[in-house]
């Protein structure tokens, strides 16, 4: 898998290499998938208060679900998106998302240049770089103010991992991303610590996979976009087949799918 480029004041991810939207699956990751982390959205906003005095960037905000639950709010919201498809989702949600150049599709520029938050919900999973991007957060919250970096706790408290395995398992000769590359423990920390942010705290949430039934299973995992690795060498086909059997496991005795797992995040603070 090529890796995500940061350009300009977000995160570039290649069509062929991964993200919600790829191959056409935005959808999926709108209607099944992205509600999975509503546990993760609401305990950050809670944490932090997000209300009315609050300004909100949402780097690599995919369909918006996080945002539109801060606007709900009373938050000042706005996002940036790369993927064409998932940012078509958000406005239909009457979010404002930009392009990855900073432009929203009327072709206005983003209206502010630093915000009191900066969140960074699923980006860190597709960036080659992940210190570039959490740069570009920090550069992008006003002083005072809050990034709130997250992402995979640790893999033996995360039943997906079995069935994310596949991903890394069928990627042959491209790269697959690591969704687990920064779930040790003081690793986000890390990456606020090199560019300058004060650490204020950091969280743990359960957000357990819920699925009705094993085709709706597949469809989320897919969209994530983590599995488009294997997709590339291996087709379509041979990768649901693993998936399912990987998600075997997990059915219910009423057909349905379900997972535990774990997600961690950080906030930290710009200085003065």
């Amino acid at each position: 898998m090529a890796s995500a480029q940061v350009t300009g004041t977000t995160v570039q991810r290649p069509h062929a290499g991964g993200g919600a939207g790829s191959r056409g699956r935005a959808r999926d990751w709108a209607e099944i998938q992205e509600r999975m982390l509503v546990p993760l959205y609401q305990a950050v906003h809670q944490r932090l208060e997000v209300g009315p005095a609050t300004s909100l960037l949402g780097l690599g905000c995919r369909s918006g679900l996080a945002l539109l639950l801060a606007a709900e709010r009373g938050a000042q919201v706005a996002g940036l998106e790369s993927e064409a498809e998932l940012r078509e989702l958000a406005e239909g949600r009457r979010l404002r998302v930009s392009d990855a150049e900073g432009v929203d599709r009327p072709g206005r520029p983003v209206a502010r240049s630093a915000y009191s938050l900066v969140t960074v919900f699923e980006e860190l999973a597709y960036v080659g770089e992940p210190a570039r991007l959490v740069a570009e957060a920090a550069a992008l919250t006003l002083q005072g103010g809050h990034v709130v970096l997250a992402g995979w706790g640790p893999p033996e408290r995360c039943e997906s991992a079995a069935v994310l395995d596949v991903a890394r398992r069928r990627s042959g000769r491209i790269p697959a991303c690591d969704p687990f590359a920064l779930s040790a423990p003081g690793a986000l920390e890390e990456l606020c610590a090199g560019v300058g942010l004060r650490a204020a705290g950091s969280g743990r949430v359960s957000c357990p996979f819920a699925y009705p039934d094993l085709d709706s299973a597949v469809r989320g995992m897919l969209s994530t976009g983590l599995y488009e690795a294997a997709i590339e060498e291996w087709g379509p086909a041979l990768v649901t087949k693993e998936l399912e059997e990987a998600l075997h496991p997990y059915v219910q005795r009423d057909a349905s799918v379900r997972m535990a797992n774990v997600f961690r995040y950080v906030v930290a603070e710009q200085p003065h």
